[in-house]
């Protein structure tokens, strides 16, 4: 039996742009990538803190250092700059191997690494 598990989890960053007229994904710093173990085109499900609003998308690599989360495309109505969100990822795992997996999870100080 395959079960899905947190993978990796970006926890509470700022919204610093949000784009309409522009390919549906988020834009995120390549260092907060990094450290959360997510890569480019990987999908992600976003859980919107400020207003309640959650939506799955895709990653798009953004500048590293830059602090960027980049809202894109229809997803723009659901996050405005200012809005604190959650971005987390899933694996699907065998149900044993499941038990012992640890999640990659990261803290941001202001949408940048402490």
């Amino acid at each position: 039996m395959f079960i899905e598990v947190l993978k990796s989890k970006i926890h509470r960053v700022t919204v610093t742009e949000a784009n309409l007229d522009y390919i549906g994904s988020i834009t995120i710093d390549a260092e907060l990538l990094d450290a959360a173990n997510m890569i480019e085109n990987e999908r992600v499900d976003i859980y919107n803190i400020t207003n309640g609003e959650r939506f799955s998308t895709y990653i798009i690599k953004g500048e590293a250092g830059s602090g960027i989360i980049g809202i894109n495309g229809a997803a723009a109505h659901k996050a405005r700059v200012g809005d604190l969100l959650i971005i987390a990822s899933y694996a699907s795992m065998d149900f044993e191997e499941a038990k012992q997996w640890h999640p990659s999870v990261i803290f941001p100080k202001d949408n940048h690494l402490r």
